[in-house]
């Protein structure tokens, strides 16, 4: 029977969040750590480094038994941080491993922050801290290791754990999967994943999530010209380059309803999914559309609540997030511009093969250009989604105990449109492993935007139902091991 005091355990999480957590989440916020992906230069600039240094400088100072932190480096990559922390509390522990993950590198700046705000300014206000990454998410590292330390300070147990902080998620961690394989012996079996790095549809219970969508981008260029020439002349006869994105963009998206018309970005929705979709669009008062700052006369493409939810999640959608060719409009003469280039970013259904999906984009948008111009679909990235495995009867049990001891509502669950690539990577490799994925990324955050923020209380929160969870884990698995027959 565990001597875990969860009371105790919200009060010293609270306080360690008053008196630790937000100033260290100032300094972090104010390092401009941005994804290799956005600076290519990362390594010159030191800014990870900075991150790193201060994020795993905090870990290694805290005060847990048995515990290393060390930080691995792999030449050409980013750097890891690596928290291995012993079994803790009355036995027997097994000898599979509790992961904890995430991330310390961020997206760039954006435009659009509201007066007195800034991605690199932390400020608080009430219960939100503003500023780049603390939400997306940089309170993960520091929430994970006191969620440790409160089961060890209030009487509970847990069993092996390993802190993962990874510094390239923002860029489709391309070098994780690398810092995994010279961890793959030490890791051994992994039974637990919890992962800080996701959404919640609100502030007033935990959301856990149950799929992940993919991920592939890449730039597309189209040259016609080898120079600018005067439109009044040539526009007629040479094809504008712009016109010519428009038609292999028509290939791959029906432009009226924004369906995507790759047959390997499109699965089958499992009925369990639906029914996830149903059963959240009726428990979130507020429809899906009403949380993005529309402007005034503007609304959803979707008005269903249900399937909305759907589409944000399991269908497949492009956006176009970025172009070069175009001059700024005061600065635009009439002039037939020789080339243009976009990116793209198509968001995939959580079981889309996105390796399959990135070579069936290249193929059509690559083949047969349009009167003969030079087209590439270059610089090009895929990251798995991700389908939950069904919650053991323990983990569903030992979730919603936490969140109505917490926040005094049972557990919900939500997909989540946004890509986690380690999520995918660690469920092909530990098939069995449980997984709790959670976050605070909610109404109003706008984690990638401007004006991202951390909801506090809600962040203390969830420190403090995670640290319940670590509990409940280790208190199955001595009950496995008591039970002829069960299974670590």
């Amino acid at each position: 029977m565990s001597l875990f005091d969860p009371g105790a355990a919200a009060q010293f999480v609270a306080q360690t969040w008053r008196d630790e957590l937000i100033p260290q989440l100032h300094d972090y916020i104010a390092i401009p750590a941005l994804s290799p992906s956005f600076d290519p230069r990362w390594e010159a600039s030191g800014h990870i480094a900075a991150a790193v240094d201060h994020v795993g400088g905090w870990m290694a100072g805290r005060r847990l038994e048995a515990m290393t932190v060390e930080v691995q480096r792999l030449p050409g990559r980013t750097p890891l941080i690596v928290a291995d922390i012993a079994p803790f509390g009355p036995g027997p522990h097994d000898r599979s491993t509790v992961l904890l993950y995430g991330h310390i590198d961020k997206q760039p700046e954006m435009e659009g922050w509201r007066p007195g705000l800034g991605p690199w300014t932390p400020v608080r206000d009430g219960d939100r801290l503003y500023g780049r990454g603390g939400a997306d998410d940089g309170y993960a590292a520091y929430a994970s290791l006191t969620a440790l330390e409160a089961v060890h300070r209030c009487g509970g147990s847990h069993g092996r754990c390993v802190v993962l902080i990874e510094a390239s998620e923002e860029s489709g961690s391309p070098d994780l999967a690398a810092h995994v394989e010279v961890l793959a012996d030490r890791l051994g079996p992994v039974s637990l994943v919890l992962c800080l790095d996701s959404g919640t549809a609100s502030y007033d219970t935990v959301w856990l999530t149950t799929s992940l969508r993919g991920l592939v981008d890449g730039t597309l260029s189209v040259s016609i010209l080898t120079e600018g020439v005067h439109s009044g002349s040539a526009s007629g006869v040479v094809p504008s380059s712009f016109r010519i994105i428009r038609q292999l963009l028509d290939r791959v998206e029906d432009a009226a309803s924004g369906r995507v018309l790759l047959s390997e970005a499109n699965v089958v929705i499992p009925d369990q999914r639906v029914a996830e979709a149903r059963a959240m669009a009726t428990a979130v008062a507020s429809g899906v559309g009403d949380r993005f700052p529309f402007v005034p006369g503007a609304g959803p493409m979707v008005d269903d609540g249900a399937e909305a939810l759907l589409a944000r999640t399991w269908r497949p959608t492009v956006s176009y997030i970025g172009a070069d060719g175009l001059p700024p409009t005061g600065q635009a003469g009439n002039v037939l511009r020789p080339w243009t280039a976009v990116k793209l970013s198509m968001r995939l259904p959580p079981t889309a093969d996105s390796l399959v999906v990135q070579q069936a984009l290249r193929s059509c948008l690559e083949a047969d250009p349009p009167y003969g111009a030079s087209v590439g679909f270059d610089r090009s990235e895929a990251a798995p989604g991700w389908n939950a495995p069904d919650l053991a009867p323990w983990l569903r049990e030992a979730i919603d105990g936490a969140s109505l001891g917490e926040l005094g509502r049972p557990a919900q669950l939500m997909g989540e449109g946004g890509t986690i690539p380690f999520m995918g990577m660690l469920g092909q490799r530990f098939p069995r492993a449980q997984f709790v994925v959670t976050g605070v990324l909610g109404p109003e955050s706008n984690a990638h935007g401007p004006n991202e923020f951390l909801h506090v209380a809600y962040a203390e929160r969830l420190t403090a139902v995670m640290a319940r969870v670590l509990d409940a884990q280790a208190a199955a698995t001595r009950i496995a091991q008591h039970v002829p027959g069960a299974g670590g």
